[in-house]
């Protein structure tokens, strides 16, 4: 069944990936883009099922007349992908103020503003999917990236107190962790400052492995788009789907130490309860 998208950062990566496999299923697609003229191609190839869109996340009011928009040409939105986002390496004594409160507006309030701007259409509709793009650095912090993990790991929480609210209105949500894929993110979307020797066994390492990383990670993103395709279309989506067996693997040994280390200080986290015979 044909469904009604908007992606936001669709001009490349795994936002352009999605758009062209969305459209080629026969979906109808919004995509939006900070210039959308990056997204002529698209719209030379795929006529008017795509509406090309100028978006920049952090703007509320550019967030409303997209989601307008959206449903003016469509009648509806049945699928919104907050996929646009960016992360530097550096340290976090290094990274500027400022670049911190770039990394979070992008990646946490771009999120943020484009789903509350689209949820008034899905509550009266009673039906949609919110596909909450994070990372593998929203499940465990990723080194020389405190901002961007940071941001990522309120995207999750954000998204998982939205995904019990619109339940009562017939809403999901999922929140999508990718791994490495083959996209520009590993490169010319990202800034690298290996920084100060103290630091250089995380975040030199971290910077060296990105640029080595480049065009060797795991991911296609081509396969991650079917991937979310087979997403939006299920009746009874999961909370969080990894994509990547790097991906899988980085969560599941995050989650067994995190477990490991909840256990061994049980006893002292529930020494602080009131004992028995204590009056509150």
């Amino acid at each position: 069944m044909s469904q009604r998208w908007l992606i936001t950062g669709s001009s490349r990566g795994l936002g352009r990936a999605l758009a062209e496999a969305a459209l080629a299923a026969g979906h109808r697609v919004l995509a939006t883009a900070r210039d959308p003229r990056a997204l002529d191609a698209l719209a030379e190839r795929h006529g008017d099922a795509v509406r090309p869109a100028a978006l920049d996340v952090t703007d509320p009011e550019a967030a409303r007349r997209a989601v307008a928009e959206a449903v003016d040409a469509f009648g509806g939105l049945d699928v919104v992908v907050n996929n646009a986002g960016y992360g530097d390496i550096g340290a976090v004594e290094d990274t500027a103020l400022d670049d911190f409160r770039r990394q979070i507006d992008a990646n946490l309030f771009g999120t943020i503003i484009v789903t509350k701007a689209a949820i008034p259409a899905m509550r009266e509709q009673r039906a949609g999917h919110f596909i909450q793009l994070s990372s593998v650095g929203g499940r465990l912090g990723a080194p020389g990236r405190a901002a961007y993990s940071a941001a990522k790991w309120a995207v999750e929480g954000f998204s998982e107190v939205l995904a019990q609210e619109m339940a009562l209105v017939g809403v999901k949500v999922t929140i999508v962790e990718p791994g490495g894929f083959r996209t520009d993110f590993a490169g010319a979307s990202t800034r690298l400052d290996a920084g100060r020797a103290e630091y250089d066994a995380v975040v030199g390492e971290a910077a060296r492995r990105q640029a080595h990383y480049d065009g060797r990670q795991p991911g296609d993103p081509r396969r991650a788009a079917q991937a979310l395709l087979r997403l939006a279309a299920m009746d009874r989506p999961p909370l969080r789907l990894a994509l990547g067996s790097d991906a899988v693997a980085a969560i599941r040994s995050a989650d067994q130490r995190r477990l490991a280390e909840l256990e061994h200080w049980a006893a002292l986290s529930a020494s602080t309860d009131y004992g028995p015979d204590e009056s509150s």
